[in-house]
């Protein structure tokens, strides 16, 4: 049974809807995810799924209508009669032809209603399918949305180890030209030149770390778009701002918004119907049967009516000696239903702890954007003063050192966590239900 509020947040007014990416306020975005979902191999190949599903759903139901089939045959045939006496030319024979046309019609009454369950299960499948395309539809926006996010982040990144860099160059010029003149303080400044040079590389290597990743998202980004990756989508430079938090809703409105409970669901409801079709299968089946043509030993006289035959019939058949394969058939639906069922129950609770994770995780990472924000601040102040010091002749390189080592990893640690609550917002649209479709779709 659903709860009345989520445990996470009290807020309990209607959902989000299918603009989500719009929040984010990155018009580029929204044009590439626009494009991706139209490019995209899995979303046809999802809408390919639909449309078959819809096919099959149709084809159940052609099963309860007449089936009416026109045929046109003809043979020519000999026969001898051997034992007969022979006559100047041997054996007799006799040479015969015969011509037909038919229309034959069959209905299978559907007494019981095993034929409606068996289309009311495809039905169901269909749209099972219909709740899966949309399901894709999002993840895809999802996808596209977290790795734009993540190209900004490693832009950013880029241009703090730019940053470093530079800084570690300057250090690595002030320690040296205080080797030059000997001033050895505190173990000799060839091992402080050393140690210098050894952050100096260290930082080289973060560079180039960092613009790796800047060059395999972008890539990741044109798969996504359905393009050839060769690296010409080019990201946003920086992280946007966190939107406002979406309304949670009710938890109940989650059963209906979500697109993989929808599909749950509805796999579950198909698999009902064909329970009890495979019960239904057990009992008697009746047919009605009719066929209307002619017969003639002349090709041309085929279509004359006055050559015209017809029959009508009526049939009753019903399962004795099976070798258990219907009663056998009942229970192996029986188990696929309870195991509908159960997916379908694991499918909700998931949901709702998404739902509550995300609302959880959101609150945190808050928490720590406002540390980190201070601690990059703070830093950025001792890393200032450090300088100041070890150029003033006051200060010692170890303190320099660990001052920018702080500066540089509070800063870069404060890109990561603003990435990582947008990806946190991006699952909260998504724990919640919130489908997405391009503008005029």
């Amino acid at each position: 049974m659903a709860p009345d509020a989520w445990a996470a947040s009290r807020e309990a007014r209607a959902g989000v809807d299918r603009d989500w990416i719009e929040r984010f306020g990155d018009r580029r975005l929204s044009r590439l995810v626009g494009v991706a979902t139209t490019n995209s191999y899995n979303l046809r190949a999802a809408e390919e799924r639909l449309r078959r599903a819809a096919a099959v759903a149709r084809q159940a139901g052609a099963a309860l209508k007449p089936q009416m089939d026109a045929s046109l045959h003809g043979s020519r045939s000999e026969q001898k009669f051997v034992g007969f006496p022979f006559g100047a030319g041997g054996i007799p024979s006799s040479i015969s032809n015969s011509f037909g046309a038919s229309l034959d019609v069959n209905w299978e009454l559907d007494v019981w209603g095993r034929l409606r369950a068996g289309q009311a299960a495809a039905i169901a499948d269909a749209q099972a399918q219909a709740a899966d395309l949309a399901a894709a539809r999002t993840s895809l926006a999802s996808q596209i949305a977290k790795a734009w996010f993540a190209a900004a982040e490693a832009a950013e990144q880029v241009a703090l180890a730019e940053t470093e860099l530079k800084v570690r160059k300057d250090t690595v010029e002030a320690v040296r030209g205080r080797f030059e003149l000997a001033l050895f303080e505190e173990g000799g400044s060839a091992s402080q030149l050393r140690l210098v040079e050894t952050e100096l590389s260290t930082a080289r290597a973060n560079l180039a770390f960092w613009e790796g990743e800047r060059e395999r998202v972008r890539r990741q980004l044109d798969i996504l778009a359905g393009r050839y990756p060769d690296g010409s989508q080019a990201g946003p430079g920086t992280l946007p701002r966190i939107p406002s938090q979406p309304p949670a809703g009710l938890p109940s409105e989650l059963l209906l918004r979500r697109p993989d409970i929808l599909a749950a669901e509805r796999r579950f409801a198909a698999a009902g119907r064909r329970e009890r079709a495979a019960h239904l299968a057990r009992f008697p089946s009746f047919a009605l049967t009719g066929s209307l043509g002619t017969t003639t030993n002349r090709l041309r006289e085929v279509l004359d009516s006055d050559f015209g035959v017809w029959s009508m019939g009526a049939g009753v058949a019903a399962p004795i000696l099976d070798g258990r394969r219907l009663l056998e058939g009942e229970r192996i639906a029986r188990s696929d239903e309870r195991q509908a069922l159960a997916v379908l129950q694991q499918t909700v609770l998931d949901a709702f702890g998404e739902v509550e994770q995300a609302l959880v995780a959101d609150r945190f990472l808050a928490r720590r954007i406002d540390a980190l924000e201070e601690a990059t601040r703070l830093s950025a102040d001792a890393s200032l003063a450090a300088g100041e010091d070890y150029v003033g002749g006051s200060g010692d390189v170890l303190t320099l050192l660990s001052a920018q080592s702080r500066r540089i990893q509070a800063a870069s640690q404060l890109v990561t966590v603003r990435r990582l609550r947008l990806d946190n917002r991006i699952n909260l649209h998504l724990a919640l239900g919130g489908d997405f479709r391009p503008r005029g779709k």
